[in-house]
């Protein structure tokens, strides 16, 4: 897994202990030249959940994020992001231990995007949870977005909210917008 851009460009960072799915280079710099398009990072309020690698999060501190929130209930994820936070100085960079579901609950903030990467055996039901739990508690700011990504088997296409979906290999991202 390798940093794509910004001040830690090329930055490679070995997860192999955690046996985890980080998004690929490839789908991870599509996603984020759509989101460059329509987000100045400075000033951009992110919340990275099913963080697991962290891979996400790191781009976006990479990139100059104002504040990132990653979230994970896996101990060995969590630890692995406080490793490289401390690393790479990520002040930016909020690292919260728990089950995503319970943290979107009780969670009284807002963001400029909401990334979500479910395991892959998440079922579609459980994925409309978190969508609507996401819109219903509007924890996403006006021309905010919500990203899930997601297996083929996935479909999001009639949902009112969707407003974009891009395929990249075996990765599919579905946007989401109030």
């Amino acid at each position: 897994m390798r940093i794509i851009s910004g001040l830690y460009k090329n930055r490679k960072i070995n997860f192999q202990k955690l046996h985890a799915r980080p998004t690929t280079d490839f789908a991870k710099e599509s996603l984020f030249n759509l989101l460059r398009n329509d987000y100045i990072f400075e000033h951009t309020c992110a919340l990275d959940l099913f963080a697991g690698t962290g891979n996400i999060s790191y781009e976006f501190c990479s990139r100059g994020v104002r504040k990132i929130t990653a979230v994970d209930n896996n101990r060995k994820c969590i630890d692995f992001i406080k490793k490289i936070k401390l690393l790479l100085n990520l002040t930016m960079l909020d690292i919260v231990f728990s089950d995503t579901m319970r943290y979107l609950k009780r969670n009284q903030e807002d963001y400029d995007v909401i990334f979500a990467d479910p395991p892959y055996n998440y079922t579609q039901i459980e994925y409309e949870k978190i969508i609507e739990l996401i819109l219903n508690k509007k924890l996403i700011k006006e021309h905010g977005t919500l990203i899930i990504e997601h297996s083929k088997f996935i479909n999001f296409t009639k949902h009112d909210n969707l407003y974009l979906t891009k395929k990249y290999g075996s990765v599919n991202f579905s946007f989401f917008k109030i």
